[in-house]
Parts: C-alpha cells; structure tokens; sequence
C-alpha cells in the first residue's frame, strides 16, 4: 500500500516533471516537485496554523486557569479542554499533519535515493516515459555528491524561517513580557524558542552535510534542495495565513 499510494505518485510525478520539462536540471525539477507537494498539503498546513492562532489568543484565559488550578492537574487539563472546545479550537490537528507528512517525507528519502544516478523503469506508470537527467544544479553543482554550499543554504533558511516565523516572534515577545512567577511554561517556551533559532540550522546543516550522505551519499544534495524550498515556503505560507487571519480579525472586531 506504501508503494502504491505514496512512493509511486511521487516517483511518478518528479520524473514526470524532467519528462515534461527535459530542458531543466535535476535541481529545478526537485523545486517544483517540493511546492507542488506543500500546495497539495497547504489546507492542512492551513488548520494547522490557524489553530497556533487561535491558541495564541486563548493564552490569557488559558494562563489563569493554570494558576486557578494548578494544585489540580486532571482539573486543570479537563478545564482547559473546556476552554479550547468552546473557542472551536482543535489543539491536536497539528498531530494529523505530522501523521500525514511523515511517511510522505520517507517516501521523498526514497524518491530522490532512487532517482540518482539513475531512473528505475519499473516504478514508472506506462504514460511517462524514462528521461535524461541532468544532475548539475544550474550548472554549477554536482547533485550526485554533497554539497556544501547548499548545506550552507539549507542552515540559511532555516535560521530565516525560524527568525521571521509569526508564531516564533509572538512566544518570544510573551516570553520577555511573561513575569517569571506567572507562567513558568511560557518562560521555558520563549528560552527554547530562543536557542532554536541557532540549533535547528546547525543541525540541518550537520545532517544535510554528514549524516544524511552516510546513509543516502547520492542524495544529500537533493534533499538540502528540498529541504531550503520546504522550510522557505513554510515560512510564506505562515506568514500569508496569518496576515490573513490578523485582516480577518480586525474587520470582525
């Protein structure tokens, strides 16, 4: 069911992409592979984000029913159930994205695994054909070997996305306006948020350079693509949402 729901269409659909459009690289294919597939999930990406918003202006009421109950854990959680379910809110639709994102991330490993040095025929439907690929991104980088100016970009965006996320900036604002003897967790939240800024792009930039070419050597390069256009669309896509949202709210208001 795997191989038939999640790893052929994506297969199928990136080499259709060299096949329909054999004068672009490997590279270029892989950037409009990456945004077909984020619009494809944009509506749940959608829920998702909304409901950070939502939660986010909850955060007040939320923050005194913690202290109104925190002898009472089971009471206070119950309570703040409550709370989301009278506002609409679903806290955990962020979990079906993971869920959903998951294996279709581990198909994309095998995918671009799969795709270099050569195409395999026999995960092609019969209406596409096998093209040539070329493996030199825009001329200049051999996509078949890591590379480490694209590792070097991949931490770029990353640091960029997490910098300018609206959901990121909003818990580091509440987090310096939060007392520290009224909301430990925001606190904590805000501080990790803080050091995330610098972690997350080191760490794309050690697994986009060492450890993801230790498994996937023929691959590294491709997955630093498709993880710069993923994380750089992820943040437009947020911040669209949410000035979106933020219009909405005002002209309601």
């Amino acid at each position: 069911m795997y191989q038939t729901l999640i790893f052929r269409p994506l297969y199928n659909g990136l080499v259709g992409i060299i096949d329909v459009l054999p004068w672009i690289d490997l590279g270029m294919a892989v950037i409009i592979f990456t945004v077909i597939v984020k619009l494809i999930l944009f509506p749940l990406s959608r829920t998702s984000i909304l409901t950070q918003a939502r939660m986010k202006e909850v955060e007040p009421e939320m923050a005194q029913l913690k202290a109104k109950y925190a002898n009472d854990r089971q009471v206070q959680a119950m309570k703040i159930m409550e709370l989301y379910k009278s506002k609409g809110i679903r806290p955990f639709s962020g979990i079906l994205l993971l869920l959903i994102q998951l294996p279709i991330l581990l198909a994309l490993i095998s995918v671009f695994y799969k795709i270099i040095p050569d195409i395999h025929p026999e995960f092609l439907y019969n209406f596409i054909s096998v093209p040539v690929i070329k493996t030199h991104f825009l001329g200049l980088i051999d996509l078949t070997q890591k590379s480490l100016i694209l590792s070097f970009i991949t931490a770029g965006a990353q640091f960029f996305q997490l910098y300018f996320s609206p959901a990121v900036r909003a818990q580091t604002r509440q987090s310096k306006t939060t007392p520290t003897n009224v909301d430990f967790s925001s606190q904590l939240a805000g501080s990790m948020n803080k050091q995330m800024k610098f972690l997350l792009p080191i760490l794309a930039f050690v697994s986009t350079y060492w450890i993801i070419p230790s498994q996937f050597p023929a691959a590294a390069a491709i997955i630093a693509i498709y993880w710069t256009v993923s994380t750089l669309f992820t943040l437009v896509q947020e911040l669209f949402i949410m000035y979106r949202y933020s219009r909405k709210v005002r002209i309601v208001s």
